[in-house]
């Protein structure tokens, strides 16, 4: 490889400091389009939770549940508890699943902007069959037509963020999937608390306005420039570097350019990217892309967003009130997002992350408290503790909402190369989903079996998710995303696990 130096397979040396650019509008603009696909994320998230809270909903598709919500003898933890109302809310996440294992060659041969586009068209799919739904069984269809538009926008949109942004903003600009995210489960808290006024079709309204972002996904991903990353992997190297100009806002792009053309020459002479991410040296990598997912669901958060009406109803919150309690979450959730990109590219990463489960923590164990001291089968929640109850759920989702929830897509999008960057993001989206399936499938059995210690759960896993950011997680805020790998060979721990790299003697080996 030209110029020589010294450092790992496709990337010769350490550039960081020679790289050049701005936030141009171009990127701002290409950033929000692409983001798009967290708010059909976040909006499907919080839609499921309120429509099977809706006696129109349940009368229809699940009749046996409507009726044990009516029986006051019912165990409060227990009213919610069936099978086939989880496997509504946790079919999408499972197809999702799937669809991400495909949407990963997708992704790398065909381009960021093909796997957007994909994702838009189902989500526009699903959206109408769920709409329109006479049974459960077309139900389930749309959900698992949403669930491949999810596993297709989670794999690119991430990916196209890191992408896009220079270094020393990636962690910002890359959180706009999360704030979308945030958005799309506030304003579904804000549709299904019109829509429940609308009997006996409102939960209709609430299902299909998913089109109305997945059409904005689709239209905006046709128009979306590739990444410079994907076109120069493409041998289109002419177009790569001309979109990189316009993306930095500069013809010095040397630096950048030289680092993506070296990463793709190793990035195309990888015939098996997922063979390849179970070598040595992308151990690092791979442990994060299953660890950093893993534990993001397992705070216990979308127990919270998926359910949270039923959660407050199980509470002793009636109908219109427990919908107003999860509006009040997904206000806060998107709020606290807006800290994190604040702060994320100057406390950096680990801060956020270790701050955030520490308070998640705290606010879990008081929950359990609360619940265990002042409910159960025959005595329900006073206004006073109610109101405390709704106060730490809240300040456990702000906490969630600066750290985990944004950093948990963000730290794995950032620290592939280019080789496996698609296979990467692919493991990140399958494991993310897979938990969010058993999470979504499990929750309403776990908390009749568990009662108020599905919180201290949580809680059990959030101590273990901390300790491990302590341990194991370095610093990666603005190091250039192609120089990575580098940054693994300074750590602790992790440059014990690494092989050897060999020295590359070129022209320019003294200046390495």
């Amino acid at each position: 490889m030209a110029g020589g130096g010294f450092g790992p397979a496709g990337v010769a040396k350490d550039r960081a400091h020679e790289y050049q650019g701005k936030v141009t509008s171009f990127v701002v603009i290409a950033c929000i389009v692409a983001a798009i696909g967290g708010s059909i994320f976040g909006y499907d998230i919080g839609i499921s939770g309120g429509v099977t809270s809706m006696d129109p909903f349940l009368k229809k598709f699940f009749p046996k549940v409507f009726e044990k919500k009516g029986h006051l003898t019912e165990d409060n933890y227990c009213k919610y508890d069936n099978q086939g109302l989880a496997a509504f809310t946790s079919s999408l996440y499972l197809a999702g699943l799937v669809s991400s294992l495909v949407a990963s060659p997708v992704t790398r041969i065909y381009g960021r902007r093909a796997s957007i586009i994909c994702g838009g068209i189902s989500f526009l799919i699903g959206a109408a069959i769920n709409a329109a739904a006479l049974n459960l069984i077309m139900l389930i269809i749309g959900r698992v037509m949403l669930g491949v538009g999810i596993g297709f926008g989670n794999q690119a949109v991430p990916l196209y963020l890191s992408e896009m942004a220079p270094a020393h903003l990636r962690g910002a600009l890359n959180m706009m999937f999360q704030l979308a995210t945030t958005l799309g489960i506030f304003t579904a808290n804000m549709v299904n608390y019109g829509t429940a006024k609308l009997n006996p079709w409102g939960w209709r309204l609430s299902l299909g306005l998913a089109a109305a972002p997945a059409l904005l996904m689709t239209v905006g991903g046709y128009f979306l420039p590739e990444t410079p990353n994907s076109l120069i992997e493409q041998g289109k190297k002419e177009k790569g570097r001309e979109i990189l100009e316009k993306v930095r806002g500069t013809k010095n792009v040397n630096a950048e350019f030289l680092d993506i053309t070296e990463a793709s020459e190793l990035a195309n002479s990888i015939k098996h990217p997922f063979r390849n991410i179970l070598e040595k040296r992308n151990r690092p990598q791979l442990v994060m892309a299953i660890f950093m997912p893993t534990f993001q669901i397992l705070t216990g958060i979308n127990s919270i967003l998926f359910y949270a009406p039923v959660l407050f109803q199980t509470m002793g919150f009636k109908g219109s009130a427990s919908l107003y309690s999860s509006v009040l979450t997904g206000a806060v959730l998107c709020l606290s997002t807006l800290i994190s990109i604040a702060l994320v590219d100057r406390l950096g990463r680990r801060v956020l992350l270790i701050s955030g489960g520490i308070q998640m923590i705290v606010c879990q164990v008081i929950v359990a408290i609360i619940l265990g001291l002042k409910f159960g089968p025959d005595k329900e929640l006073t206004k006073g503790y109610s109101i405390l109850v709704v106060v730490f759920i809240c300040l456990f989702v702000a906490a969630f909402g600066w750290s985990w929830g944004p950093l948990g897509w963000t730290v794995p999008s950032e620290i592939f190369p280019l080789e496996t960057r698609s296979a990467g993001q692919s493991i990140t989206v399958a494991v993310n989903l897979f938990f969010t399936f058993v999470i979504a499938q499990s929750f309403l059995s776990m908390l009749c079996a568990f009662k108020y210690g599905i919180f201290l759960f949580f809680a059990g896993w959030i101590v273990i998710m901390t300790i491990f950011v302590c341990v194991f997680l370095p610093e990666t805020k603005g190091v250039p995303i192609e120089e990575m790998i580098l940054l693994w060979r300074k750590h602790w721990f992790w440059k014990k696990i690494m092989p050897d790299i060999q020295v590359q003697q070129g022209t320019d080996a003294n200046e390495a």
